[in-house]
């Protein structure tokens, strides 16, 4: 003979079943906000790591600014020209002349083919002209290799002094001071008009810019203006 439950026993029954469900509800919501905070802390670190070989990579381009300023000092004599291509020097300062790809929108923009591969990291007719090569890609440190491109700023070649031909240049004041009483490595400050006086030299200045591909496809672009 079955027994007969209460009403009361069968009101407690029935919470039992809602509690079940409740539980079973919270256990998801903990299940997706731990695939949330792992998913979170995965994201935090592949952006960290990025950046900490973004970091490398500027650091290394040093390595190969310091390489183009010493060709530029053992080719001193034939700076009026275009070297041959692939030394990474121009006479010129290349006007129009997109050195990351993503510096312009302009179709009539010229970029550079790092890669040799034709300027395949542009989408085609968003550019001009791929006639601009850097130099050949050289370790600079573990698993990042740089190239540099050296730009004489001038409207043309040939002799910064002559006529019709535009380049950008120190101020050079009068009454040069000693040698002695220049700052180290011709470094000028506008700051102080008194090292000015320094400047004894009316050459033009040298566009250095530098691209390091690191891991992970990490791309840091640095540049140099120096003064001979």
């Amino acid at each position: 003979m079955n027994a007969i439950k209460s009403p009361a026993a069968l009101r407690a029954h029935r919470v039992r079943g809602v509690s079940l469900i409740y539980v079973l509800m919270a256990l998801v919501v903990l299940s997706l906000a731990s695939v949330a905070l792992v998913r979170s802390v995965d994201t935090a670190t592949v952006v960290l790591g990025n950046l900490g070989f973004k970091q490398d990579a500027t650091s290394a381009s040093d390595v190969a600014a310091r390489k183009a300023l010493d060709w530029l000092q053992a080719n001193k004599a034939s700076l009026d020209a275009d070297a041959v291509d692939g030394t990474g020097y121009y006479a010129t300062s290349k006007q129009g002349l997109d050195v990351t790809g993503q510096q312009s929108q302009l179709t009539t923009r010229s970029l550079v083919n790092w890669d040799v591969d034709s300027c395949a990291y542009a989408k085609s007719g968003s550019y001009d002209k791929c006639l601009v090569r850097g130099s050949a890609p050289f370790s600079v440190s573990t698993g990042a290799t740089a190239s540099y491109l050296i730009l004489r700023m001038c409207a043309t070649t040939g002799s910064a002094d002559a006529v019709g031909n535009s380049c950008l240049k120190p101020w050079v004041t009068g009454g040069v001071a000693a040698a002695s009483a220049c700052p180290p490595g011709g470094s000028m400050d506008y700051t102080d008009p008194g090292n000015l006086r320094c400047t004894t030299s009316g050459g033009p200045f040298y566009r250095i810019v530098v691209r390091v591909r690191g891991p992970r496809n990490t791309t840091s672009f640095t540049e140099t203006l120096v003064h001979l």
